[in-house]
């Protein structure tokens, strides 16, 4: 992906105005930023040539760090043993972008990483939002085939992992409004193919059926008394639907 052109906001462009520097200059650089921000496509930006290793990996970093001059390290944070890692890019001369999802306390860690680059989250890049919106909109329809798109002021940006559950959440979206009744039905099957077991399932996966119906329809319909008319259900009946189903209502 074009670190340049994923995002739009004065962030990134300073983001990214430092990692075109930083492809220019022989030193390391932290990458810092909550998941789905853009960590590791500026650290391929900055180093496309180098291998990426998540630093979970442990065992197959180590043995990287013996033959490699550059590498990016991905998620930092979750290596056993940073230390080693660290000693070893010292004792090897390496160069190394790695990426974390929050800053370190540690003298090793300054030594090594001279320049350290913190990349908001979306939530503060609402720019970046829209932007990212309309490049999975377009995206979807691509991918999908389909014409009909979806309308932006329907959508409430689901930002819990950034870019990525904002993409989840427009091919979602986008599927959903275009998905058959035999589609829905096979979806559902497979979701209840893998949780059935339990001597109670019917009345445990009820709400499954009923919420879904009682909220489409109290948004279309504006009141309960309607619904229930529209649904072939007595008021009070509805009413108690409403109520024991309100953790999801």
């Amino acid at each position: 992906m074009d670190a340049k052109n994923i995002a739009t906001s004065a962030s990134w462009a300073q983001a990214f105005k430092t990692a075109t520097l930083l492809k220019t200059l022989s030193v390391n650089a932290l990458v810092i930023g909550e998941i789905g921000v853009g960590k590791k496509t500026l650290a391929s930006y900055i180093l496309p040539e180098a291998p990426v290793f998540d630093a979970s990996d442990y065992d197959a970093l180590l043995i990287a760090l013996e033959s490699v001059d550059s590498v990016i390290i991905a998620n930092l944070e979750n290596s056993p043993n940073i230390k080693k890692i660290l000693e070893l890019i010292i004792i090897n001369n390496i160069r190394v972008i790695a990426t974390a999802s929050s800053s370190f306390k540690n003298d090793i860690i300054d030594k090594i990483f001279s320049i350290k680059l913190d990349i908001p989250s979306l939530r503060e890049r609402p720019e970046d939002v829209a932007f990212l919106i309309n490049r999975y909109i377009n995206e979807a329809t691509s991918l999908f085939g389909l014409s009909k798109t979806l309308n932006i002021n329907d959508i409430k940006p689901d930002l819990s992992r950034n870019s990525y559950s904002l993409k989840k959440q427009i091919m979602i979206q986008y599927l959903l409004q275009n998905i058959n009744e035999n589609e829905l039905m096979n979806i559902i099957e497979n979701y209840f193919f893998e949780k059935l077991g339990s001597n109670s399932d019917y009345k445990n996966f009820l709400h499954i059926y009923e919420v879904p119906l009682i909220k489409a329809g109290l948004h279309k319909f504006k009141s309960q008394l309607q619904l229930s008319d529209k649904l072939g259900l007595n008021r009070n009946t509805l009413r108690k639907k409403i109520s024991e189903n309100s953790k999801y209502l």
